[in-house]
């Protein structure tokens, strides 16, 4: 489950509580956990509508390790935070309220980070969980993934799968246009990932590739992690941009030109070795190419739900379904 909302003015607020809620009894939280999402929709809400000039809300049903949560994600363009330490302190507010908004946001998270600077923007990630996790993952994962204005449903879907904390696939898939038609190709091939989804990636793409004829078709990439050796094999038919970052350098990695279920005259699988730091970031071509993550200072130290945010938020084209995955080593900072 997952819904997002214009911030464009203060009836949203309740919008955002009430989905929240919705979400929350969905997922089976208690009554505590539920309450607890219900005040942080609402003071994650109340800040952009205070502080920004316009932004948006993400709201996702969570589903690791056996567990269910609730995420709410906040991306706006306001004018920022130049100390966000300064700004969680109970009493400090900029805006003549009590100042209590982010700091009890913090307090009733259970994973909580924010990026923020001045003239900016803040993107701030807040994740409420039914139950602590029996063993923690290995690895953190956090996306943005929605439909392209005027649209219910987007064509571009993605998925991943751990295989006992050694080694995990990645998936991306933007269906050919946009509705109801490319969300049922990217569907399919996250079906058949799913099917096949201990193979290698050449063979899963294959397996794809086969699975959507029939349908209109989609750009795929298949992306498969050794945690131990620090490798990745991918492979991709069309225009999902993967790279590596964390290193000295970013690593883009080699998708082939075709569509997956009608056109791959060469299905092609490449190793690529990882820095110890490393990050992966997939995304479909709602995402520019131009983004660099060294315009954000310290930002591949946070969650990957807050990097997936902000370049959501600064290389959104604006007029196509978007999809961004970021993966990195839950353990290295």
């Amino acid at each position: 489950m997952r819904a997002h909302f214009p911030i464009d003015g203060p009836s949203r607020v309740a919008e955002v509580r009430r989905c929240a809620a919705k979400f929350a009894q969905n997922e089976g939280l208690q009554q505590l956990a539920g309450a607890n999402a219900e005040i942080v929709a609402t003071e994650i809400a109340t800040n952009v509508v205070k502080h920004a000039t316009g932004g948006e809300i993400h709201v996702t049903g969570l589903s690791e390790g056996g567990r269910a949560g609730i995420e709410l994600l906040s991306i706006d363009r306001g004018p920022g935070m130049s100390n966000v330490n300064e700004c969680m302190r109970d009493g400090y507010s900029s805006a003549g309220s009590p100042g209590t908004g982010l700091g009890a946001i913090l307090r009733l998270s259970d994973e909580f980070d924010v990026y923020s600077a001045p003239d900016k923007g803040t993107v701030l990630l807040s994740r409420i969980w039914a139950s602590p996790a029996a063993r923690e993952s290995r690895l953190s994962v956090g996306w943005v993934c929605v439909p392209v204005r005027g649209e219910d449903v987007s064509g571009d879907s993605w998925a991943i799968h751990c295989e006992n904390g050694t080694s995990a696939a990645l998936i991306v898939a933007d269906g050919l246009g946009h509705g109801v038609l490319a969300s049922q190709a990217s569907q399919e091939a996250i079906a058949a990932f799913r099917a096949n989804a201990g193979a290698t990636p050449v063979v899963a793409l294959d397996q794809v590739h086969r699975r959507l004829r029939g349908t209109r078709g989609a750009a795929v990439a298949v992306a498969k992690i050794d945690l131990h050796g620090l490798t990745l094999k991918y492979a991709g038919i069309g225009n999902i941009c993967g790279s590596i970052a964390g290193g000295p350098r970013m690593q883009s990695m080699v998708s082939h030109n075709g569509t997956a279920g009608h056109e791959a005259r060469k299905l092609q699988e490449f190793s690529y070795a990882l820095p110890p730091n490393w990050i992966l970031i997939m995304h479909s071509d709602g995402i520019t190419t131009s983004w660099n993550l060294d315009r954000y200072p310290g930002v591949i130290r946070l969650h990957p739900a807050v990097i997936a945010g902000v370049l959501y938020r600064d290389a959104s084209r604006q007029r196509d379904d978007v999809c961004i995955v970021v993966v990195k080593n839950r353990n290295v900072q």
